[in-house]
């Protein structure tokens, strides 16, 4: 990944989309913002105890380093589920509910979400100009989320598996992510192939990299990319919720199709 410093804003971009002229995407740090601890510094995320006016500050911030604003960013209300939503024009500026993975075929949307040891996954498929954006934990590998949004982009927009660029950003690693009976059973009945459990110190740690990797490798995903960043590892540069004892933020993750947008 390149690690990219910009207005006093911190933000990583995929080695993968760096080079495409027609996506614009980002996955912001903890820092260049005015958020005070535990919130420190560029949350962007509402629901977790931080003042309101500065989540704002924080996220017009962040938008404005890529010259994008609030107004053109489609989002939704997270709960750890396998819901997927089509999103266009005019979802702009809305939150759609219980929703866990966005997807576009329409220049001018920017799709944002937000995390803090879930696993941001990154679509492009470059020959229909499609994007996607899921936030993955161990219950939305459980439960399909990685293969409902590829069999989105397939039945919405007509996308090949094979076509699919992935990229699977910052979240808790293998190293970090201590789990138990119940987590193992369910992942371990959703993911194909290799088994993303390893024991470490006698205990089990759930690989979330490997276990995505798996699945979107078994929905015919050829082009995937790791960020290899363990969130937990790194609470300077990442929010991590369980490195941070559940008190922390969250650090938001962009990507938009540029080009001719509505109305223009």
């Amino acid at each position: 990944m390149r690690r990219i410093h910009q207005n006093g804003v911190i933000f990583y971009r995929f080695d993968g989309l760096a080079e495409e002229s027609g996506v614009e995407h980002a996955l912001f740090t903890r820092q260049g913002g005015v958020s005070r601890p535990p919130f420190a510094s560029l949350n962007v995320g509402r629901t977790v105890g931080d003042d309101l006016n500065a989540v704002q500050a924080n996220q017009q911030r962040a938008l404005a380093t890529l010259g994008w604003q609030r107004e053109d960013v489609a989002t939704c209300h997270q709960v750890h589920g396998v819901s997927v939503g089509v999103v266009g024009w005019d979802d702009r500026g809305q939150i759609r509910p219980a929703t866990d993975a966005l997807v576009t075929a329409t220049p001018g949307v920017m799709l944002m979400l937000r995390y803090a040891d879930c696993v941001p996954l990154m679509f492009y498929d470059p020959r229909q100009r499609v994007i996607g954006l899921a936030h993955a934990g161990w219950r939305g590998v459980a439960g399909g989320l990685v293969q409902a949004t590829v069999k989105t982009l397939v039945e919405v927009f007509d996308c090949r598996p094979a076509d699919l660029w992935v990229g699977v950003g910052p979240s808790i690693g293998p190293c970090c992510y201590q789990v138990g009976h119940e987590v193992m059973e369910s992942v371990r009945a959703a993911v194909p192939g290799r088994d993303p459990f390893h024991r470490r110190d006698g205990r089990d740690h759930l690989d979330l990299w490997a276990a995505v990797a798996s699945q979107l490798i078994e929905a015919g995903v050829e082009q995937i990319e790791v960020a290899g960043l363990c969130t937990a590892c790194h609470t300077d540069e990442w929010f991590s919720h369980r490195g941070e004892k559940g008190k922390t933020g969250r650090f938001g993750v962009v990507i938009a199709l540029k080009g001719q947008t509505e109305g223009a």
